[in-house]
């Protein structure tokens, strides 16, 4: 039996990454792993994290509005953005040491240097110049911004990554995306004064997601002053003495004061070594894995966004567990990407889990659809206009409830509920059967008995 250094070596200190590598080492593993920037990865430190505070902080100019409504007299109010930069940048801080620790009290070596691949058992840290050999190797490297190099002027814009790191608050922006972080940072940034424009290419923003609750967040942010400019992309970037000059493909010329572009991700394979090791990756990067997150090369697995599957952190975390039932406890375990629970931290946010009803037409030959638009019980005194959607797609054949959609206010803590509902399969008369909790705006989930309408062979009925 050949002799390695380690049991297990990963590269990346993300969700997936540390995961795998605390556990294996809680087995009794001797595990390394190193990350060339920070424990925690995206998620934590320039992703799901510090967005999702940016989040509550945008929105208390709207809680300050809402609240004359309910009796209160609230003064002036300022917002210092060095201040909410300081206070996530601790928070950050503080995770990323819980991290470590997590890895340090499992008996994990860690190491912050990049590392790359030399061959299929040997890894080469590049601090130090140093090479050790494992049994197992995870990649676990992620994503990064597409910086759309081919653009005019690119080197003048930002990503997500940098918006988190801003020294100034801009007084205008232009967001060039139409997922989930484009939505949100527009948002953000409008709930924090900024004047925000989103240009995205399709013909509505979020392509992935229910039509209903795509239509109703674009009027939503429409009607809160967010400028959305659809079927446009940005044609060219320049800097000028006001700013920044940015055409467009339909002819506008914009003016602002900083331009980012969330136009996708790219997984980082980049100078990983991965041809010399012999790991298989596809025309996006991505490494090439088999059902069970193993590569072309039998002892090296792939987690998380470099496989390029479902870029979501629980997933990563998910696929590591499965990596760990698989190889270290005899178990093989395929990961589960079915049915997953997702948000957009939107104001107002999206919950969703299954199919939506243009997906769920194209593979059942009927379907009931239950549709509750409203406005929530919390926009009768504060005066708001806004509108919750809630949404159930029923297949009609055995009543299963196959998707779950709702726009409004806590949409993603619904999901999170509505996923362990859908994943164990109730029907509708499941739902039916179920005690509503009133007044909430979840009780609507439980209280449409008859079909909003009826889709046959992909017709509405």
């Amino acid at each position: 039996m050949p002799s390695f250094d380690f049991d297990l070596f990963v590269i990346g200190g993300g969700s997936g990454g540390v995961r795998s590598a605390r556990v294996a080492a809680s087995l009794g593993k001797k595990v390394g792993i190193a990350e060339e920037y920070r424990y925690g990865g995206t998620c934590v430190i320039r992703g799901c994290v510090p967005k999702k505070l940016f989040v509550y902080a945008s929105q208390y100019s709207e809680h300050f509005e809402d609240a004359a409504g309910y009796g209160w007299t609230v003064g002036e109010s300022t917002f210092d953005w060095k201040k909410l930069i300081e206070a996530k940048d601790k928070e950050i801080a503080r995770l990323e040491g819980l991290y470590r620790k997590g890895l340090d009290n499992a008996k994990a070596e860690i190491f912050d240097t990049r590392a790359e691949l030399v061959d299929a058992h040997t890894v080469k840290l590049l601090k130090t110049g140093q090479t050790v050999t494992a049994e197992t190797i995870v990649i676990a490297t992620g994503g990064r911004p597409n910086l759309h190099t081919a653009l005019p002027g690119h080197e003048l814009c930002i990503s997500s990554n940098e918006a988190f790191h801003l020294k100034e608050l801009p007084k205008s922006i232009l967001i060039a995306g139409g997922g989930y972080i484009a939505v949100e940072f527009a948002n953000i940034f409008h709930g924090l004064g900024v004047e925000t424009t989103l240009i995205y290419r399709g013909a509505e923003i979020l392509s992935r997601f229910d039509q209903d609750l795509r239509k109703g967040l674009h009027e939503a942010m429409e009607e809160k002053g967010i400028r959305i400019l659809c079927h446009d992309i940005i044609q060219s970037v320049e800097k000028t003495e006001s700013g920044l000059s940015v055409r467009t493909k339909n002819d506008k010329v914009l003016t602002v004061d900083t331009v980012m572009l969330a136009l996708g991700r790219t997984p980082n394979t980049e100078s990983l070594g991965l041809q010399a090791a012999g790991v298989a990756i596809n025309e996006q990067d991505a490494v090439i894995v088999d059902e069970y997150s193993r590569t072309s090369v039998p002892n090296i697995y792939a987690l998380g966004d470099v496989t390029d599957r479902v870029q979501l952190t629980p997933v990563a975390i998910h696929e590591a567990m499965c990596f760990i039932e698989t190889v270290y406890k005899n178990n093989p375990t395929r990961p589960d990407h079915e049915l997953i629970p997702t948000a957009v931290f939107s104001q107002p946010e999206i919950g969703t889990v299954g199919l939506t009803e243009e997906d769920a037409a194209k593979r059942y030959p009927e379907l009931e659809v239950y549709r509750a638009q409203f406005r929530p019980m919390k926009a009768t005194l504060s005066g708001r206009t806004e509108k919750m959607i809630m949404k159930l797609i029923v297949n009609a054949a055995d009543r299963k409830v196959i998707g779950a959609h709702i726009l409004g206010h806590d949409a993603g803590e619904m999901a999170q509920l509505l996923g362990i509902t859908l994943k164990a399969g109730c029907t509708k008369d499941d739902f039916d059967r179920t005690m509503a909790v009133h007044p909430t705006a979840a009780e609507e989930l439980v209280t449409m008995y008859s079909p909003s309408y009826r889709i046959r062979n992909g017709e509405r009925v």
